[in-house]
């Protein structure tokens, strides 16, 4: 097929000897089947800004770090060179986070290299050696949504242990290979300690897994595992095998609404004192 022009700088350095077909395309990318060599990988090809139906929100990017505090300044003003340098760092998040996740020991793509805007990585294949198929489109038994639940569980887990809430888990960012449920799409992903979203985040994306595994295994829209992972994630008891029953009793004691209010006078009162001193 004809090369994309995102693509022609991958050839043109030797990292891209060949664009096969287009795999899909989706809210935010279109990927692409390619050869490297000997081997068939997938590029990723980020669609710009107003080319997406997934659009950047500060749910996502609160607590991201820019290193370079020009481009962090420009970010903020939103100029050109802004806007071009919070796309990079958009499109570089999902690099860093599939790194991070494969060393962690989650199942994610294997990422070879990011040159140009395109990512380049692992073709996941199914058992006849076709591209993988998402889960939403696998036929699915009882016993497999209960297996395929567990596993993507201990994957949420397993992330959250490594620092990250995918911010976006659902039945469509799931691949289906030989070995089982692979996690996608990873653009979106956000730093559990920098986000005051991320619970909020990680309940969600639970949520979503229960509810579709529910369609065939009924009894997994009862369960609870989003909060008794994040309340053992808040309480640094959190590790990738931790026991984990599916329930959590949430507290049914009264807030003390006095005691609370003492404490954000108490917080106001200290910054007005720290802005007099400092003055």
């Amino acid at each position: 097929m004809k090369t994309p022009k995102r693509i022609e700088p991958l050839i043109e350095d030797g990292l891209v000897d060949e664009v096969i077909r287009q795999l899909m395309s989706g809210k935010e990318a279109m990927v692409f089947v390619v050869r490297c060599g000997e081997e068939i990988r997938c590029a990723k090809v980020y669609k710009e800004a107003n080319k997406r139906s997934f659009r950047q929100s500060t749910d996502y990017t609160e607590g991201r770090k820019v290193k370079n505090s020009r481009r962090a300044r420009a970010m903020e003003k939103g100029s050109s060179y802004g806007r071009k340098a919070q796309e990079e760092a958009w499109q570089s998040a999902e690099v860093e986070a599939l790194y991070r996740l494969a060393a962690a020991g989650v199942r994610v793509p294997k990422p070879y290299n990011f040159h140009e805007g395109v990512l380049l990585m692992e073709l996941l294949t199914d058992s006849a050696g076709n591209a993988a198929p998402r889960l939403n489109d696998v036929a699915l038994s009882a016993e497999t949504a209960r297996e395929y639940h567990s596993i993507l569980i201990r994957q949420v887990v397993r992330m959250l242990c490594a620092g990250i809430v995918h911010g976006d888990l659902s039945e469509y960012n799931v691949l289906v290979d030989t070995s089982g449920p692979v996690i996608i799409d990873l653009p979106q992903a956000i730093d559990a300690a920098a986000n005051n979203q991320a619970c909020k985040m990680l309940l969600r994306d639970v949520a979503n897994l229960a509810t579709y595994f529910g369609r065939s295994a009924p009894e997994l829209l009862t369960t609870d595992y989003g909060m008794e992972i994040w309340s053992l994630y808040q309480s640094s008891q959190l590790k990738p095998d931790s026991p984990l029953t599916g329930r959590f009793e949430r507290s049914e004691a009264t807030v003390d609404l006095q005691s609370v209010m003492r404490e954000i006078n108490d917080t106001l009162k200290e910054e007005e004192r720290r802005k007099l001193f400092s003055a």
